[in-house]
């Protein structure tokens, strides 16, 4: 029964793509007027996911240990 649903995401995968792939093309000029609030968008959530959140918050003691 294990084999079953893996077989079914992937086909679910497949389909989402295609549908997805189509979705924009057909529109692409909603897409493309979007384009810069996403990327804009994107900035702060990749620092602050990539940055772990903020700065300064590390503590960490030098012990002197070069290991």
């Amino acid at each position: 029964m294990r084999a079953g649903r893996g077989r079914t995401w992937w086909i679910f995968a497949g389909l989402a793509a295609i549908a997805l792939f189509l979705l924009v093309l057909e529109h692409r000029a909603h897409v493309i007027g979007w384009l810069p609030w996403l990327i804009l968008l994107a900035c702060p959530l990749m620092h602050f996911f990539m940055h772990g959140g903020g700065h300064g918050h590390r503590h960490r003691r030098d012990t002197g240990d070069e290991s």
